[in-house]
């Protein structure tokens, strides 16, 4: 009996201790009937705060703000209304209206969602007075962007409204926020955005507003979004975007001491402006449906190109490394380079040095395909099979940058591609491929591609004779640390002894016979290496052959150098006819801060392939593609 008395008293306080527990639980720790009842009792205002403002290198303002307003609609309170009054003020049709008013609906009947974006200023100054006529919508002031130079659009990125993916993911967002959509806009969102601020109001049972809730206790001010500093110079930028008018290619400029990205050009690009306002929707459109100029692709960092001869540098670097050639080593040229017996086993050359000894100075400086590919094929017989001596320069070649992406700050990019022996087991199940199966790749074509940025890269390895920093934008961001990866360096595995006999050979591509011998100047060393890479494509099974890209790299001054480039024009037939100048003409510009050749710059800003691009689209071609 006593122990029926202590077992029932034991469950009666563990029940009671439950009951006790599950009431401070409901009333205490539980708010969700709190915020049930706050989503009808009590109506939340958001003020969004100033985005950044993004300055270049210089603190010139770059990206800075506008104020824009948007009619929201919280469609449980639309009450009975004049539509057609309405659908007259805002100039739109009561189909139209009907049809935002079902998507505010569906996104949530007691949240504010955008009703019509991005009034102006006078739509603005007409509609505030007469609003309170419409029960249910009012207007909210928004931050949307301004750009005060149309220039680097590729760089800078746009914002735009986020997509309900977005909003799935990202809880602090609401429908109709504005968020980075590319660029550094993007990539920067959240330092950028900057937190909004929430006003509380009070409503009565006739859902008029009474006052601020709790006295404004939980309000909250908007923060404005940080500041940032970009490496960009913007006066170099727009000077590279006015040499590649009416061309298709990219430019990027770094400088080697930092990995900051100096310039980066894309051809052809759009006005940042478009982008902005009313009628961005109707101006993306456009600029995404254009398959032939693509200007949205970022043509630096997505391109994928054969690298051509700058290549070669890279298997100078190699085989010097591996020692299967020193400076001195020489081979002959006979217009070309035999690897076989039949008659299409033949890679030409215009050297124009016949049958005479070319050491690695000479072969750099005159580019000769007949050198390198001796060089080549010594690298890949150096390992006791084929697989294995190509996986060993693969792997060189990825500590010089190729074949991955370089994890820059910019949201897009792609790997290149360095082959490997798995590439061609695929392609050759027997495994009989060999040196000479895989010659194209000693000169830059073949398999091997790279991107425009890569190829700044590793032109910045050289100059700093065997190390790199992550190519980057960001240079200053108030109170916050930058990436370690952009300030720590990373080493090839290229001895730095090996890297000088390469430079003297760039550095004689202008002061001696060399392919960029026109573009030199007196009073600044400038170190190069010109390229043309052969373009062709299958159409309708047949192997179409289109102009050559034009490509150069290039670094100055040639000791303790201030800027490395690469510079890529798509169909622009030799290194040395547009590449090249541009390249120089770059150079002088940010080291000197004006150029001293104008008949050179007027002539390449001039310079116009729209005609023979024009020409190219008839047959099928499109550029910026992998081959």
């Amino acid at each position: 009996m006593k122990n029926n008395s202590s077992l029932l008293r034991n469950m009666t306080i563990l029940v009671g201790v439950i009951f006790i527990f599950r009431l401070f639980y409901l009333q205490i720790l539980n708010d969700s009937y709190e915020k049930l009842s706050d989503n009808n009792a009590i109506k939340v205002k958001y003020e969004y705060p100033e985005r950044g403002y993004i300055y270049d290198r210089n603190n010139k303002l770059l990206v800075a703000n506008q104020t824009s307003y948007d009619i929201m609609v919280i469609p449980n309170e639309v009450m009975q209304i004049d539509t057609l009054s309405f659908c007259k003020l805002l100039n739109i049709s009561k189909e139209s209206y009907i049809k935002r008013i079902e998507k505010a609906t569906h996104y949530s009947p007691r949240i504010p969602s955008v009703f019509l974006k991005q009034l102006s200023k006078a739509d603005f100054g007409a509609l505030q007075e007469i609003m309170y006529n419409f029960s249910g919508f009012y207007i909210q002031k928004r931050i949307i962007r301004d750009y005060p130079k149309n220039s680097a659009a590729n760089v800078l990125g746009y914002i735009s409204e986020i997509n309900e993916d977005q909003l799935d993911e990202k809880e602090t967002y609401h429908q109709g926020e504005l968020i980075g959509a590319s660029g550094i806009e993007q990539f920067y969102e959240a330092a950028l955005r900057g937190e909004k601020g929430l006003q509380y109001i009070q409503r009565n049972r006739f859902n008029k507003e009474i006052g601020a809730y709790k006295n404004g206790t939980l309000d909250k001010k908007a923060i404005a979004g940080q500041d940032i500093v970009l490496t960009l110079d913007s006066k170099l930028q727009q000077y590279g975007e006015l040499l590649m008018r009416n061309k298709r290619g990219g430019i990027v400029a770094i400088e080697p001491s930092t990995g900051e990205i100096l310039a980066l050009v894309t051809a052809p690009s759009y006005n940042p402006n478009d982008l902005v306002g009313r009628k961005r929707s109707k101006n993306f459109t456009k600029l995404y449906l254009d398959s032939i100029n693509k200007p949205l692709y970022d043509r630096g960092l997505l391109a994928q190109y054969p690298p051509g001869s700058p290549f070669k540098l890279a298997n100078a670097l190699i085989g010097l490394q591996e020692k299967v050639i020193t400076p001195n080593t020489t081979f002959l040229c006979f217009h070309g380079y035999r690897y076989g017996n039949r008659e299409n086993e033949f890679m030409k050359c215009h050297c124009e040095i016949f049958n005479s000894p070319i050491d690695l100075d000479l072969g750099i400086y005159r580019s000769c395909n007949s050198y390198f590919s001796n060089v080549y094929r010594r690298i890949i017989e150096n390992g006791e099979t084929p697989s294995l001596g190509l996986d060993k320069w693969n792997d060189y070649l990825g500590s010089l940058g190729f074949g991955n992406y370089l994890g820059y700050d910019l949201p897009t990019g792609k790997k290149g591609l360095i082959p490997n022996s798995d590439y061609y087991n695929k392609y050759y199940p027997l495994r009989n491929w060999r040196a000479v199966t895989t010659i194209s790749n000693a000169i830059g074509q073949g398999e091997v591609l790279s991107t425009p940025i890569q190829l700044a890269n590793f032109t910045a390895i050289i100059a700093n004779r065997g190390y790199y920093y992550t190519p980057h934008m960001i240079r200053y961001i108030k109170d916050s640390v930058i990436n370690k990866d952009f300030t720590t360096p990373k080493y090839a595995k290229i001895d730095k002894e090996n890297f000088e006999p390469v430079i003297q050979g760039m550095y004689n591509v202008f002061e001696k016979e060399g392919t960029a011998r026109y573009y030199k100047l007196k009073d600044l060393s400038q170190c190069g290496k010109t390229g043309t890479a052969q373009n062709f494509k299958r159409i309708n099974g047949k192997k179409i052959t289109f102009e050559d890209h034009s490509i150069f790299i290039a670094f100055a001054p040639k000791d303790n150098p201030k800027i490395a480039i690469a510079v890529f024009i798509e169909n622009g037939g030799y290194g040395s006819l547009i590449a090249a100048p541009i390249a120089s003409l770059m150079m002088e510009k940010y080291l000197k801060g004006e150029t001293s050749r104008p008949i050179l710059e007027d002539v390449m800003i001039k310079k116009s392939l729209e005609a023979l691009y024009k020409h190219q689209e008839q047959t099928g071609y499109k550029g910026a593609e992998k081959k």
